[in-house]
């Protein structure tokens, strides 16, 4: 395997491991309508490093295998944050890479709600995209600056 390979599955298990942790942490609000799962603001990584993009669909795997939703959570809302990660990727404009976490979690996490909580798929929708932008813009984009003015984080999610 060669040293750029090994530094790519790092960077992603530990952005992974990362996810994990951060949506243990805060598991009471980490699922459900009204979700905060700060974990997500992981999401902004992507910015730097396509090696997020399965750092986070792994993290949000594993992570969703405590959800009260059981394997639809970690079958559909795992792959609500991967299509939501690859889709930020190709966005270049830092403000607006948060943009595909609110809209592909509101969507399929709001469908889980509505399916397996009856809870109306309009406010499933509302409250879990509304959980997601506070996550991404009061924790995601000042981490994404953050990195982007420290040269040491920079060079450690360049690939």
């Amino acid at each position: 395997m060669t040293n750029s390979k090994v530094k790519f599955l790092t960077k992603a298990a530990i952005i992974a491991a990362l996810y994990i942790v951060s949506t243990m942490l805060i598991s009471p609000i980490a699922f459900g309508e009204n979700q905060v799962r700060i974990s997500e603001a992981l999401n902004v990584l992507v910015y730097f490093t396509p090696s997020a993009i399965p750092g986070l669909f792994v993290g949000c795997i594993l992570a969703n295998l405590s959800s009260p939703f059981g394997i639809i959570d970690i079958a559909f809302g795992s792959i609500a944050t991967l299509l939501a990660a690859f889709t930020a990727s190709k966005i270049k404009n830092k403000y607006l890479v948060g943009i595909p976490s609110i809209l592909f979690n509101g969507l399929f996490v709001g469908f889980i709600l509505y399916q397996m909580a009856s809870i109306p798929f309009v406010a499933g929708f509302t409250s879990v995209s509304i959980g997601q932008a506070v996550s991404l813009y009061a924790v995601g984009l000042p981490l994404l600056l953050l990195i982007e003015k420290n040269q040491k984080l920079r060079s450690l999610l360049s690939d």
